[in-house]
């Protein structure tokens, strides 16, 4: 895992399509427990090279009820974008995330990855390509099958500010999905240990 990893970080298969040039964020450990599928990383997770590290992040993290140490320590929870580079601006927000990147490395990542009890795939891209028999579907009938495709996935929409419309206007998400994620996370993370008395 850890050459596959820098194999990744130094790839620049794509560097001719991207503004402001490659750098490939994820983060992976064969240990990892819970898997977060998401787009591609923003001009702000671009410039930090942190997976989530914006607005959309600390909205991840509160539906899923984990702490940012949780978040970010790889043995429990992986970060593997669709496109693992910044794919620059497009006309209304960031382009698609690069369609080279889930082919190439996926199916290596996802192979030393065995002990995954969970894969959460975020918006419609990560979607689309994991959830092929859903294609047809748009993203609200995805969200609300969700029991569809449990135990192994469970299915979300981007949390950018840009989906606050989309939230406001369905309110069972929050009041049905984020429990049901945040119930199947707690299942998995596993139990600090008890404070033992002196």
């Amino acid at each position: 895992m850890k050459d596959l990893l820098e194999q990744i970080r130094t790839c620049d298969h794509c560097k001719s399509y991207l503004e402001l040039g490659p750098r490939p964020v994820l983060a992976a450990s064969s240990e990892s427990k819970i898997l977060i599928i998401g787009q591609a990383p923003g001009r702000r997770v671009h410039e930090s090279g942190i997976a989530w590290d914006d607005p959309s992040g600390d909205r991840l993290r509160d539906w899923m009820g984990v702490t940012k140490a949780q978040f970010y320590n790889p043995a429990l929870i992986a970060l593997i974008p669709m496109g693992f580079c910044y794919p620059g601006k497009g006309k209304s927000g960031d382009l698609p995330p690069r369609k080279e990147c889930a082919p190439k490395w996926h199916p290596s990542l996802l192979s030393d990855m065995k002990k995954v009890e969970l894969t959460i795939l975020i918006g419609a891209y990560a979607q689309a390509y994991y959830l092929p028999g859903s294609a047809r579907q748009t993203l609200t009938q995805r969200i609300q099958g969700f029991e569809e495709f449990l135990p192994e996935n469970f299915v979300l929409p981007h949390p950018s500010p840009r989906n606050n419309i989309w939230i406001s206007k369905n309110p069972w998400f929050q009041e049905l999905l984020i429990p049901r994620l945040q119930e199947r996370v707690r299942n998995i993370m596993p139990h600090p240990d008890p404070i033992r008395p002196e």
